[in-house]
């Protein structure tokens, strides 16, 4: 070997040790790639529950079921569109699983219109989203996967609700994805 490679070699390393703030030992790869792969792995997951909630949405608003008027009583008609539901929750399920999120709830949450006290509207919506709930459970969705929420009035889709239109699209149950 040329004596001038390995003086030049070891310069190098030496200068390449005096540079370096720590020893190399000290600096942890595998917990920077970790952080890397779970940061994407982060992204990625976001993304997914963000889709997936978009597709709960329009779910429950093609889906949705009526009341008897001031009442958690569901009007006729409503079993095929629980059914239809129940089984977007399931297919969903198995895009979770596949994806590799276990940890999750499934959140019904009740909505009124601003007709009334937001006292009374708030359990009311509470009342019809454990309906939905029980209804969800009673076809296959386990019900430790589901919890049931009343939001009143306090997250209208149609503002002002003036009409009985807009009230009506205001009356409504969202599912989405928790973590």
């Amino acid at each position: 070997m040329n004596k001038r490679f390995v003086l030049h070699s070891l310069l190098g390393a030496a200068i390449g040790v005096l540079l370096l703030p720590r020893p190399a030992a000290a600096i942890n790869i595998s917990g920077m790639a970790k952080m890397l792969k779970s940061s994407a792995g982060d992204a990625a997951r976001d993304k997914a529950v963000k889709d997936i909630n978009a597709k709960l949405l329009a779910e429950g608003r093609k889906n949705q079921c009526s009341f008897k008027s001031d009442t958690d009583e569901l009007a006729p008609g409503c079993n095929a569109k629980l059914k239809r539901l129940a089984n977007a929750l399931v297919k969903v399920k198995q895009n979770l699983k596949v994806s590799g999120v276990t940890n999750y709830k499934f959140e019904v949450s009740g909505h009124t219109d601003s007709s009334g006290s937001a006292e009374h509207n708030k359990e009311l919506s509470a009342k019809r989203a454990a309906v939905i709930a029980r209804e969800l459970v009673a076809r296959g969705i386990d019900k430790s996967e589901i919890i049931s929420v009343g939001r009143g009035s306090e997250r209208p889709v149609v503002t002002p609700d003036n009409t009985p239109a807009k009230k009506a699209k205001n009356r409504r149950y969202e599912i989405q994805v928790r973590f």
